[in-house]
Parts: structure tokens; C-alpha cells; sequence
């Protein structure tokens, strides 16, 4: 689990078939074999680090799978990648409940700092006016619903730690919506059934 209060500026360092290389500092420090740290918002598991030339890394394995439903496939040598690691029971909630689960990649359509995203259309009923929204791993607020996405404000401070200040129009990113508007909206849509069933029984008999 995640807040969405990115850690660290990283940079790709290769990528050989699905094993992925990052150059960092901050999130190796206290780094243990098979922990998850988040890559633009997407929970990967750490498979071995290290550290060349001063340059200390870490590796993931990325399968195809998660390459098809994120934008770590557009990822190559040098490009920079918001990184968070897991949340710790005694740590401050600064940001929301992130689980690392991309549900689906927008598309930049203006840059921040007023940004505007569209999103999968399927991804829309999530999205309400000063809602979570995580957008490459960062924990961000709704302003605005938009029939094909949204808009968020985007702070310098924000802009300058993360890869939001450097992306531009057409460049895709990863969005993870609400995980408790995900669980209310498969909760009612039970409640739901339930009532149409008894409604439908009331009337047959």
C-alpha cells in the first residue's frame, strides 16, 4: 500500500527484455529482496540491486502483462520515473490509500501546472469534483470532471520532484482511481440485485 507521495526522482537506467534497471538513492537505502517499490504509480517487486560507478540501483522483472496495461512500456534509458516505497503503519497518510494497481494509462492533453488528462472511458464514474486521483504514482486532487477525463492542479513544488514537470501534451501516464469508490460501486451494485430480485419476486407472486 501506497500514499501517492512520491519519494524520489529516478532515472531508467536499461532494459533488458522484461528486467527493468533504475538508478535511485533514496529508496535502495534500506532495500530488501522481494519488497515492492512503485514506478509511476505501477507495484513492482525488487529482484536485486546494486550499485556502479557510485550509481546505486535496483531491479524489477516487468511482465508482459503489466507493460500491455501501463505506460512502463514507453519507459527507456534515461527517462525519469516517480518512485514511492511502501507505506509504514507508524508513517503520516499524506497523501490517499494507493494501491499500485494501474487501472488503466490517460493521455497528457495540457501540461501543468492546470493539467488536464483524458482518461479510459471506463475510468470516468470514478471521477468526482476534489476526488483521489493517482496519476503516475502521484496523489493528486480532481478539479474538474470532464466528459472524456479531468482536470488537477499541479503545485511548482510537484511539478520540480516528479515527472509531471517535464511531460508534455500526448504523453501517456498511469492513473489508479479511488480504490473505496471501486469497493462502494461493486457494493451497491450487489445491494442492487438483491433489491431487483426481490422487487421482480414481489410482483410474481
Amino acid at each position: 500500500m501506497f500514499t501517492g507521495i512520491v519519494e524520489e526522482l529516478g532515472t531508467v537506467a536499461s532494459r533488458d527484455g522484461g528486467r527493468l534497471r533504475i538508478n535511485a538513492s533514496m529508496v535502495v537505502a534500506d532495500i530488501a529482496m522481494g519488497e515492492s517499490i512503485a514506478v509511476n504509480g505501477c507495484c513492482l517487486t525488487v529482484v536485486g540491486w546494486g550499485e556502479t560507478d557510485r550509481q546505486s540501483w535496483w531491479e524489477a522483472d516487468v511482465v508482459d502483462e503489466t507493460f500491455a496495461r501501463t505506460s512502463l512500456g514507453a519507459l527507456a534509458p534515461g527517462s525519469p520515473v516517480n518512485l514511492e516505497r511502501p507505506v509504514r503503519l507508524q508513517d503520516r497518510l499524506g497523501g490517499h490509500l494507493v494501491q499500485g494497481h494501474v487501472d488503466g494509462v490517460g493521455t497528457i492533453v495540457t501540461p501543468a501546472p492546470d493539467l488536464q488528462i483524458q482518461a479510459p472511458r471506463e475510468l470516468l464514474r470514478y471521477l468526482v469534483e476534489k476526488g483521489s486521483i493517482t496519476i503516475d504514482g502521484i496523489s493528486l486532487t480532481v478539479v474538474q470532471p470532464l466528459d472524456d477525463g479531468f482536470t488537477v492542479a499541479v503545485i511548482p513544488h510537484t511539478a520540480e520532484v516528479t515527472t509531471l514537470g517535464s511531460k508534455g501534451p500526448g504523453d501517456p501516464v498511469n492513473l489508479e482511481v479511488d480504490v473505496i469508490a471501486k469497493y462502494t460501486e461493486r457494493l451497491v451494485a450487489a445491494q442492487m440485485e438483491v433489491l431487483t430480485e426481490l422487487t421482480e419476486n414481489a410482483r410474481t407472486s
